[in-house]
Formats: C-alpha cells, structure tokens, sequence
C-alpha cells in the first residue's frame, strides 16, 4: 500500500552546464519534506550562491511529476518511497549538470513491518575530461532491527563495490546505536572510502551520541567542510563539503 506508483522520478527543464567544475560543492541534507517552503527554497538559493554548491542530496524530500527543480539551473533525479495525493516523497539529487544515468532503489525490507520502504538514488556526473563522478543518495532503513539495517547496508554498497573512479555516498544512515554504527564504517572501509569530518559535529543530526549523516568519498581531494545551524527549516542540519577532482 506505501509503494509509490512511479519509482524514478526526473526533470531537467532548464539549462544545465555541460561539466561539473574540477572544484565543486556539496550539499547533503534532511529536508524533512520542506523543500518547496519559500523559506527553505530563499535559505538554499543563498547558500547555493555563496558557496558555489553544484550538487544537492536531500533525503525525505517532496516532488511532484512535471514539475522543475527548486532552483534555476538544476536538474534532479529522484527515487520516490512515498507517495500521498500525487505527491512523491524520497530521496532527490539536483545538479547543475545533467545526470549520466540514474537509477532509483527501494529497500527490501519496510519500516516496521508494514510500513514505507526506504529510498536510494545511484546516479552519475562528467568532469571535462570525460572522467566520471558516481553519488549515492541514501535513505537509509530506520525503525527495524540491526539484523535488517545491515543486509540492507551491505545491499546498498554493494551497488558500487567494482567501481574505482570518484565517488561519494552519503545521506541519512540512520546510524542511531553503536551496532549499525560500526556497521556502516566497515562496509566504508571495505570500499576505502574516507568520511568527510565535521568540526562542529555537536550540529550533526544524532542520537544518544550517535550520528545520522555523513558524507563519504573517494577518488577526490576534499578542500572544506562545514555544518549549517538550520532548525527552523528541518529537523537535521544541512552538511556541506567542498571537493577537489584528483
């Protein structure tokens, strides 16, 4: 009954560049389904300008079929685990450049039982020199066992354990107790993938001292990072990064 009627949602009816820049910004964030607020869209307009931000990962975002990106100039993909009176609720990654390909994921397993599945996007960018950047949106599973957080932990990685090129995945691990926490840096070792830290990681969306988001990647120089006060406009704050093609 949870299960969206389109899964892969997409829009790209503005002008996007052709190339993401060699240096480009990150923005990763829960948006708690705020993301078409006045609010929220004038707060994203004016971080986007200032830190030069060419990607966007919201995880429990709302869209709608036909309808452009929040912002001028972006793209999006999106994989919807929701969907309420035509209106799609998932995981949604906006660039300024137009996606390679995208696929969208749901989890096998549902929130308690009987409830939603949760949401992934796997999709691909270029740099000018053809080489290619893969990012991973995660949503991951909340309210279930650790035994199921971690099959579908392991599912998702396994999405991209033959790839070797630039890659950052990142989300809402929903990485709440010291189980799945060890859990998720594992599997990010086993691929060598490095965490972007974050100095003001008490901003960091966490429980019992346990956080929810990161930032993983690979195959790139990270040039900054930092973590935005934002509770007014959702429940987590917006982490930001600043990477460097290598």
């Amino acid at each position: 009954m949870f299960v969206p009627t389109t899964l892969y949602h997409k829009s790209c009816q503005r002008e996007c560049k052709l190339y993401l820049p060699d240096s480009f910004g990150l923005l990763c964030w829960n948006v708690h389904k705020n993301n078409h607020e006045h609010k929220f869209i004038a707060y994203l307009e004016k971080q986007v300008r200032q830190k030069e931000i060419e990607i966007i990962l919201f995880q429990e975002a709302t869209f709608k079929d036909g309808k452009a990106c929040m912002l001028p100039n972006f793209s999006y993909d999106a994989a919807a685990n929701l969907e309420i009176n035509r209106k799609f609720y998932g995981v949604l990654t906006a660039c300024t450049v137009g996606s390679l390909y995208a696929n969208a994921y749901l989890t096998e397993g549902q929130e308690a039982f009987i409830g939603p599945h949760k949401s992934m996007l796997l999709s691909s960018y270029i740099f000018k020199d053809h080489s290619k950047l893969l990012v991973l949106n995660i949503h991951a599973i909340n309210f279930r066992e650790n035994k199921r957080y971690n099959k579908e932990l392991e599912r998702f990685f396994d999405f991209i354990e033959l790839y070797d090129g630039a890659l950052i995945i990142a989300g809402d691990f929903n990485a709440w107790n010291k189980t799945r926490s060890k859990k998720l840096h594992e599997n990010a070792r086993k691929l060598n993938l490095k965490v972007v830290p974050f100095m003001e990681n008490r901003h960091v969306k966490s429980f019992r001292g346990n956080d929810l988001d990161f930032i993983f990647y690979k195959g790139l120089e990270l040039e900054e990072a930092s973590v935005e006060e934002q509770e007014a406009l959702s429940d987590h704050n917006p982490l930001f990064a600043r990477f460097r093609k290598v």
